[in-house]
């Protein structure tokens, strides 16, 4: 069934305001999501943080069997944090921490393609072990080559780290075919999911990882200051706490330290219950749209964004892989991205800017300091669409 767009238009606060092609920074929130995060301050400011959050105990559970059912696997091996960034960082380090902790001689394999952040804690991580951080060697359309990672693979690899879309370059890397290989091998497998859950399906079981991260205020259109954890059971019991308090560590009878063994042992007590709330909403939402729908309108829409982009002169497209993703990456020549950036803001289009110091390794390799990303979610529209590269037309005569 097509989805009626003008209602989501209309269930989306600021799609009165601006037009909106940065979802891959964050999206714009459904009212739903909206509502029920200032409905819980509310509640909080009348009946005490304490007692609001304890009376919301069952909504804030569906956050988490929301999000189990979203990435296909059980609500105990979901964790809400505060970011993706942090979801993906306490991941890791819990990991780094437990009998993953990484010895001399070990070695972390990742791609190109990785967010900056996760490879700067993958190099001090490894660089203080005496381990290595080796790149994937690159497929002549920028994916990971996964031939190439079969050869790579021995009993010194102890992590493999993927980003499952690249945030600069459109593409969406064969995640799927890594995860048969470090479930192979047996080698957990870490995925960021930054860029994909929300505009597409993910399947945990289907991909493979270890553990998957995703921040809840991009494609999933979700508050920010939310995000989303998953980790294997069996994972879990190799790992160890970094951030110690009473919800994931109590003491026995005999003075002994026991650490739940779900993937709640990566949050703390205190939290945003209204932020979690919000979350639950947003993924019941995308739920009710559908997965596999949301992805079509968004690589329709993509693909219409690109073949117009492609006819502008001075426009150059800068999107890798063979499957493409809502994330159009491109350069006007002659002009720097942040003036492009600035001047279509000034008329109402929201979109950003790229630079090396967030994919660091891609951008090099190809000889890039900056790109602009224009991305796409289901409430944009085709006249949007019109309207922006009419936009371009003109600042790039």
């Amino acid at each position: 069934m097509a989805m009626d767009i003008d209602r989501l238009r209309a269930e989306t606060p600021g799609c009165e305001l601006v037009r909106h092609f940065n979802n891959a920074g964050g999206s714009l929130p459904p009212r739903a999501v909206l509502e029920a995060v200032i409905s819980h301050l509310q509640r909080e400011a009348l009946q005490g943080p304490v007692e609001a959050g304890l009376a919301a105990t069952a909504a804030i559970d569906d956050s988490y069997a929301a999000a189990a059912l979203m990435l296909n696997c059980q609500p105990h091996e979901i964790a809400i944090t505060e970011s993706g960034s942090r979801a993906w960082s306490l991941a890791f380090s819990h990991f780094a921490l437990g009998n993953g902790r990484f010895r001399a001689g070990d070695r972390i394999l990742t791609s190109a393609s990785e967010w900056a952040g996760n490879y700067i804690a993958l190099l001090d991580a490894a660089r203080a072990a005496g381990a290595t951080v080796e790149l994937i060697p690159t497929s002549p359309d920028g994916t990971p080559d996964i031939a190439a990672l079969r050869t790579l693979i021995d009993d010194r690899v102890r992590l493999i780290a993927l980003t499952h879309v690249a945030a600069n370059g459109g593409m969406v890397n064969p995640a799927a075919e890594v995860g048969a290989i470090a479930r192979a091998a047996g080698i957990p497998f870490l995925l960021d999911a930054a860029q994909s859950v929300g505009q597409m399906k993910v399947d945990v079981a289907a991909i493979g990882c270890d553990m998957l991260t995703a921040p809840g205020r991009k494609f999933l259109r979700g508050p920010r200051g939310t995000g989303l954890v998953y980790i294997r059971p069996s994972l879990l019991e190799k790992m160890r706490p970094v951030l110690v308090d009473n919800s994931c560590g109590t003491m026995s009878e005999s003075d002994e330290i026991v650490f739940a063994r779900d993937a709640r042992m990566l949050e703390t007590n205190e939290n945003a219950r209204a932020l979690k709330l919000g979350l639950g909403v947003a993924i019941r939402y995308a739920l009710a749209l559908g997965l596999d729908a949301i992805e079509a309108r968004i690589t329709d829409l993509a693909a219409t964004l690109r073949r117009q982009l492609a006819g502008i002169g001075r426009v150059t497209l800068r999107d890798q892989g063979r499957r493409r993703s809502g994330i159009v990456s491109f350069t006007v020549e002659g002009l720097t991205a942040l003036d492009v950036r600035n001047r279509l803001h000034g008329r109402q289009f929201n979109i950003s800017v790229g630079g090396a110091a967030y994919t660091p390794l891609d951008m090099k390799a190809r000889g890039l300091a900056e790109i602009l990303r224009a991305s796409v979610h289901v409430y944009n529209t085709e006249q949007e669409i019109d309207a922006l590269c009419q936009e371009l037309r003109d600042i790039a005569r």
